[in-house]
């Protein structure tokens, strides 16, 4: 069964036959987990790094933010039985599709965000395709741990 991953949402699996499926990641970022022992995937595609700056739609979609988003992606694994030591992590995004001159890069900041906190984990990032000015859709098949990353105007890239 496929399992769409909309802006400021989350999936997570352990059934086989799943696909899980993030499409226009643009300036978020699309963060793939999965386990391929206990066959356990999921994806987070959250949008802005910190909580703070709107706490009440935090509450009410953590997963839209990078602070609350990503330990929930990775308690949730956890609970259907991938361990960290095991994790294989793959990010797509953080792009910057909007307005090239401006001095802010919201893509670069998610991504920063990321990286801090699998630094802060001890856990680090297996593959990626990150940065440009196109969106891409990610995929992990739960069965296989297939990982397909398509990109705009390009379709499906080799990871």
């Amino acid at each position: 069964m496929e399992h769409i991953v909309g802006i400021g949402d989350m999936k997570v699996s352990n059934q086989v036959g799943d696909i899980i499926v993030a499409p226009s990641i643009c300036s978020g970022i699309g963060l793939v987990v999965y386990d391929p022992e206990a066959r356990v995937g999921g994806i987070l595609h959250y949008i802005l790094t910190d909580s703070s700056i709107d706490e009440i739609r935090a509450k009410n979609k953590p997963h839209m933010f990078a602070d609350t988003g990503i330990p929930t992606l990775f308690k949730q694994a956890y609970l259907l039985g991938a361990e960290k030591t095991r994790i294989r992590i793959f990010v797509a995004g953080g792009a910057q599709i909007i307005n090239q001159e401006r001095r802010f890069n919201i893509g670069q900041s998610n991504y920063t965000a990321l990286t801090q906190i699998l630094t802060r984990e001890n856990i680090a990032i297996w593959k990626q395709a990150v940065g440009g000015n196109f969106n891409r859709t990610a995929g992990i098949d739960i069965t296989t741990g297939h990982i397909s990353l398509k990109t705009s105007g390009k379709g499906e890239v080799e990871l």
